[in-house]
């Protein structure tokens, strides 16, 4: 079942924490982790599971250290349908996912779009607002379907990619 719920502030603690334990057992590989995705988000509702970014100083580092988040109870899921991305996941004792790590290599085009859309959202609350009652929406109509889930979330979500992107491009500029 798709689970939608309002924003939690422990969500933010709960990510500080697992990060730690990340870059603990990681060392130099991990060169920042970055708390992405709705979770992120104070102003919108979320699935309850922790997306994080993880930049890495590269893959091939990364898929040798793999071991080392098995041991934390991650579960190494490869690329995972998205190319140059290392993608784990932690389930808690009842299978339930709580937190998923998104890796690629530091600076890279997909580190960037992410960082710019959690930041574009942060900036902008009534488009969180928007899309987290898009996603509570899609989750009630769709409960028991991610693929309609995350096909509804589709136009939206790139179309503020896109905006993101630039948004981040104007900021910098501006700096």
């Amino acid at each position: 079942m798709i689970l939608v719920v309002e924003h939690r502030p422990d969500w933010a603690r709960n990510f500080e924490q697992e990060a730690s334990r990340i870059s603990l057992a990681l060392g130099n590989v991990a060169v920042q982790v970055h708390h992405i995705g709705s979770t992120a988000i104070c102003h919108t509702k979320a699935k309850p599971v922790i997306d994080m970014l993880l930049e890495v100083d590269s893959l091939e580092s990364l898929d040798r250290k793999s071991p080392s988040l098995e041991a934390l109870g991650y579960e190494a899921k490869g690329e995972f349908g998205i190319s140059g991305r290392r993608y784990f996941r932690l389930d808690d004792a009842m299978g339930r996912r709580t937190h998923q790590i998104h890796a690629f290599e530091a600076g890279s085009r997909n580190v960037i779009r992410h960082i710019a859309f959690r930041d574009y959202m942060r900036a902008h609350p009534s488009i969180a607002v928007e899309y987290g009652e898009l996603k509570e929406c899609l989750a009630r109509n769709n409960p028991n379907d991610m693929e309609a889930y995350i096909d509804g979330k589709d136009a939206f979500v790139k179309e503020h990619e896109r905006l993101a992107l630039l948004w981040s491009q104007l900021s910098k500029r501006g700096q």
